[in-house]
């Protein structure tokens, strides 16, 4: 993580407009008030895992305003997953309202409008998601927006995980760093999906969970040789049929999922250069392919080189 931005060696007279303009181009554009501008005090950090951006900011109190003009001229097209780590924020957005204090998590997304009030030593930890890989995950995320992540729906393990990105960020590899990537994104889709358990049936929540919970299936047994389209729905509790309907969305079917998500973890494994010492076919057999000659024809397919010489390139990528 890399400090941007603080107000300890700026004049208190330009400390919060110095404040908001750092705070619009990294986080997001928006209108704020100060508390108290004379003695206002901030701090900004930022950093990436993959392609997920981190951002830290502490701030003395203040309200904030993103509307429909800021969202005109916006650049990306990120979800923010909120975790406050200390103080209080209060915000609203898709006529919600949502309390966070140290711990809890929210998602907002900044296409829509919302407000917030900061309130005294907040400290807020901001996920940059983008919006297309948590979509494809959970669906259509509107309903998602301004609702406390619940702890009994995985939100504590969330919360307490997503903690620690920021210290691990800048220590891991290029192939560590998407590995945890997707295991964070699939940890917040669980708590997202579960978020709306209670909500009255909708169809789009109702498919929300099921692509969630097919995900989930295929992931936990990725290594097991055994694992088939049929046997994966049945563990994410729908027929193969409904779990392929759901599966459009994402271009998809269950098949092509578990196939594509084991190339996926066998080329993080030969990227990695801890790995470095397996075979090949021992790297394939251990993410359940059980022929060698469709592993490399199916790799090749998708990544365009033969396995060992995605390897080999990986390696010679990566050298100073």
């Amino acid at each position: 993580m890399e400090k941007l931005f603080s107000t300890d060696n700026v004049h208190p007279r330009d400390r919060f407009d110095y404040w908001h303009s750092v705070a619009c181009e990294h986080l997001v554009a928006h209108h704020s008030r100060p508390g108290c501008r004379g003695s206002f005090a901030a701090e900004l950090e930022a950093g990436s895992l993959f392609g997920i951006g981190l951002v830290i900011f502490m701030n003395s109190p203040m309200t904030v305003s993103h509307t429909t003009r800021h969202i005109a001229h916006a650049r990306d097209d990120d979800l923010f997953i909120c975790r406050q780590v200390a103080g209080r924020l209060e915000v609203e957005q898709e006529r919600r309202e949502v309390v966070l204090d140290a711990g809890g998590m929210t998602m907002l997304d900044p296409m829509m409008p919302y407000r917030g009030r900061f309130g005294s030593g907040s400290k807020m930890l901001v996920l940059k998601i983008p919006r297309r890989s948590l979509q494809a995950r959970v669906g259509r995320t509107r309903e998602m927006v301004a609702r406390s992540v619940d702890p009994a729906a995985g939100g504590s393990l969330v919360s307490s995980f997503v903690d620690l990105l920021p210290t691990y960020a800048d220590k891991l590899s290029v192939a560590e760093k998407a590995l945890v990537e997707n295991l964070t994104l699939d940890l917040l889709a669980i708590s997202l999906a579960g978020m709306m358990d209670g909500e009255p049936p909708r169809l789009s929540s109702a498919r929300a969970v099921t692509l969630v919970n097919v995900h989930t299936a295929v992931e936990a047994r990725l290594c097991d040789p055994t694992l088939d389209a049929k046997s994966a729905a049945a563990a994410a509790g729908v027929s193969l049929r409904y779990a392929n309907a759901v599966l459009t969305q994402e271009d998809t079917s269950v098949a092509r999922l578990i196939r594509s998500r084991r190339l996926a973890r066998c080329a993080s494994a030969l990227r990695d250069p801890h790995q470095a010492c397996r075979s090949v076919s021992e790297i394939a057999y251990g993410w359940g392919f059980s022929d060698m000659t469709h592993f490399g024809r199916s790799f090749k397919k998708a990544y365009g080189v033969s396995p060992r010489d995605y390897r080999r390139l990986a390696i010679h990528r990566d050298k100073p």
